[in-house]
């Protein structure tokens, strides 16, 4: 995913969320700021996992198979270059509670063998 297809989602999703805090405000015309703040809290808590999620897959270590082996990492163990063993699923939880599905490539040592997913 490009820059210009993070701008155009983004920018619906963002105005989904304005929107919708718009609306919410119109049903709840006696909320409390406390009650303002979580429901704003829920909606941005979404659209901040997406926007990671987004970053997270639009990584060039997302699918090491591509990377060219001399830009690939190095164990931290050992220093050898890193190899692909296939895309993995990982589900996280972010900081706001709401949950991001990556599927990115895992990477083991063809020396030590250790293994895990590359950050970036």
């Amino acid at each position: 995913m490009g820059q210009a297809d993070f701008d155009q989602e983004w920018e619906v999703l963002s105005n989904d969320l304005l929107n919708g805090m718009k609306e919410w405000r119109l049903q709840h015309p006696k909320a409390t700021l406390r009650e303002m703040e979580s429901a704003l809290d829920k909606r941005m808590a979404q659209l901040r996992a997406k926007m990671l999620q987004d970053m997270a897959l639009a990584s060039k270590q997302a699918d090491l198979s591509q990377v060219p082996r001399k830009e690939r990492p190095v164990c931290p163990h050992c220093g050898t270059q890193l190899g692909p063993r296939g895309q993995h699923q990982r589900r996280l939880q972010t900081n706001g509670q709401a949950e991001i599905v990556l599927s990115r490539s895992y990477a083991a040592c063809p020396k030590c063998g250790t293994g895990f997913f590359p950050p970036g």
